[in-house]
Order: structure tokens, then C-alpha cells, then sequence
């Protein structure tokens, strides 16, 4: 798999591509992605990431000085109180800049929280005082089974030790960074890690400023993986009847509101492209996946999908545009 570095000389813009660069998704929360790469192969990952994948052939990795300059830009569209949540389809842990990235990330005056995702993997004791140092506010930590055996299977790694995971939550939870601890359910396979992982989380004192856990539900993904027959509930189940009974054996409120993290609606950084309009784009990286490019239009990102160049201009339909995310077809 290649590494693609996204530069202020590439002209790829961070707006419009669900891989790197800034998700704005109509609120004051702000998805920031400095690179994508994984070090673990879940089975149920939603995007096919990591050493396993059967799918993707390049990862990127944004110039930190780059990233900011976006980010101060559209956390002054967006006005105090900003919540700049560092995640990726991959591991954050793996940019190398990472706790640069933090302490610039809170000097941006309207950045109110610098939140990030973990896999725990990468992370140290080392590690966790520097990005305490930097000023990080929480770390959104996976972990979807205390159970060795199982925590290995959902790894997707034979190397996967929940011990020193668990030893890297403490830290976490004993510094001055909040821990939320964030498992996929996934029925039939860690229906009984639930409470055990609820437990644990009240144990070492996770969740000092914000909710203690965050239980999510696990979905199939057109290029996602999903273990052996196992089938996604449906939505009104999972909040209606499993996450209650979860909540009444542990005698905590787990069914998490925007309101639990301070999350309010702010306005979106303007659309440019319609859904079913034709824009010609001047293609400037290989795609995430194969057959899959990355053109450039209006300095946003569109990801071309079955695109027929690897470089110069292709005239495309844009077949999706949420969130400012841009997916676009080759057309006539």
C-alpha cells in the first residue's frame, strides 16, 4: 500500500474527502483526519483498514503546518466553543505529528476541546504525558472485549494484548485527560463483554467531564467487513430494548445526546456541487481504494469512482454530496 503526503504544494484541498483533511457535519463538532493508516484488521471494521484489507491501496498523510491553516479558517467560520475531534478510518496514533497537532489545535481561539480516537495500540505512557502536555481533553478509547481470546479475534491481530490495554486505559483515566470508553457491539459475538466493559470503565474512573462510555452499534458497510453471519440489528431495537437493559443491570445511563458533549448545530461550510451535477476535475492522487481517484474542483476534494485516467481531466457526475463529502461518476 502507497503513502500519499496531501502538501500545500499538492493543491488537494481538505474539504471533501471522507479519508483526510476536515468533516464538518453541521455543528460545532469538527472531524479532523491528519492521515488514515491502521495498525490492527477488526473484523468488523466499517472501511476494510489495516494490514488485512482487501480493498484499499493508498493511505495519506496531511502537512501538519497545511491541516491548520484549514482548520483555523473553518473554525472561525464556525465561532467560539469549537470541539476539534481528531479521528481517521484508521489510527490517529500513527501520524506522526500527532501531539504537535493537539497543542496547535488549542491554541486556535475558537477551539474550546480537543478530543481524539484510539485503538489504544500506540499508546504509552510516554505518549499519553505528552498529549496531556499538548493539552488533549479526551481520548475516545476502543476497546470491545476484556476477554483475551476475544479482544485478539476482534483485533484482527494475534499480537493484540487487552492487558496492556487496560493498563493504558488506567493511565489515561488517572491523567489529566477524560476517557470515554467507546466498544462496537456486535451480536453474537461480545454481547457479554457489554457490562463487563461497563464495569471496568466505572473501576478506574473513566468519564470525568464527559459520559464514561459510548456503545456503538455495529452496521455493514458496502466496503466494510463484517465477521462470519453476523447479522446488524435494527436501530429501534438497539435503543429501545438492548441499550435499556444494559442500563437497568449496570445502574448507568448509557444512551448518549449531542447535549452530553456540549455538541449544538452551527452552520455548514457551504455546498458547491449538487447532487446529479457535471463537473469537469483535474485528477491529482490516486484513490483510497482501487479504481478509485481523487480530482479536484471549486478547492474541494472529489472522489471518482470507477475513473478511467490517472491523471489530467475527466468530466464526472457528483452522485453524493452529504456533509460536504464528494463522490463523483465519469459522465459525458
Amino acid at each position: 500500500m502507497s503513502l500519499f503526503h496531501i502538501t500545500r504544494e499538492s493543491d488537494i484541498p481538505l474539504v471533501g474527502c471522507l479519508y483526510f483533511g476536515i468533516i464538518d457535519r453541521g455543528s460545532n463538532l469538527l472531524q479532523i483526519r491528519p492521515s488514515c493508516s491502521c495498525n490492527l484488521s477488526c473484523p468488523f471494521c466499517s472501511v476494510d483498514a489495516g494490514p488485512l484489507t482487501r480493498t484499499r491501496v493508498t493511505n495519506y498523510e496531511v502537512e501538519l503546518d497545511y491541516l491548520m491553516e484549514a482548520v483555523e479558517e473553518i473554525a472561525h467560520f464556525k465561532g467560539p466553543g469549537v470541539e476539534c475531534h481528531i479521528d481517521s478510518p484508521g489510527e490517529p496514533m500513527l501520524y506522526p505529528d500527532i501531539a504537535e497537532l493537539v497543542g496547535q489545535l488549542k491554541a486556535v481561539p475558537e477551539v474550546a476541546v480537543v478530543s481524539m480516537q484510539s485503538n489504544g495500540t500506540l499508546l504509552d505512557e510516554e505518549k499519553i504525558l505528552k498529549l496531556e502536555a499538548a493539552g488533549l481533553d479526551r481520548i475516545n478509547l476502543s476497546i470491545h472485549a476484556l476477554s483475551p481470546d476475544k479482544a485478539r479475534f476482534l483485533a484482527g491481530a494475534d499480537w493484540f494484548d487487552i492487558e496492556k490495554i487496560k493498563e493504558t486505559a488506567k493511565r489515561i483515566a488517572e491523567s489529566k485527560i477524560d476517557l470515554l470508553i467507546a466498544p462496537v457491539h456486535i451480536p453474537g459475538l461480545n454481547d457479554d463483554e457489554m457490562l463487563k466493559l461497563i464495569e471496568f470503565a466505572k473501576q478506574i474512573g473513566a468519564g470525568k467531564r464527559w459520559p464514561p462510555l459510548g456503545i456503538q452499534k455495529f452496521e455493514h458497510y458496502r466496503l466494510g467487513r463484517s465477521p462470519g453471519k453476523v447479522k446488524a440489528g435494527n436501530w429501534w431495537h438497539f435503543y429501545s430494548r438492548t441499550m435499556p437493559e444494559w442500563e437497568k443491570r449496570s445502574s448507568m445511563p448509557l444512551r448518549l445526546k449531542p447535549q452530553d458533549f456540549g455538541i449544538v448545530k452551527r452552520p455548514m461550510i457551504p455546498t458547491v456541487f449538487e447532487k446529479r451535477e457535471k463537473v469537469k476535475v483535474e485528477i491529482k492522487a490516486p484513490g483510497w481504494v482501487r479504481g478509485e481517484q481523487l480530482g479536484v474542483a471549486k478547492n474541494r476534494v472529489v472522489s471518482v469512482m470507477d475513473c478511467p485516467t490517472t491523471s489530467g481531466s475527466v468530466r464526472v457526475q457528483i452522485v453524493s454530496n452529504k456533509h460536504n463529502i464528494y463522490v463523483g461518476v465519469p459522465t459525458r
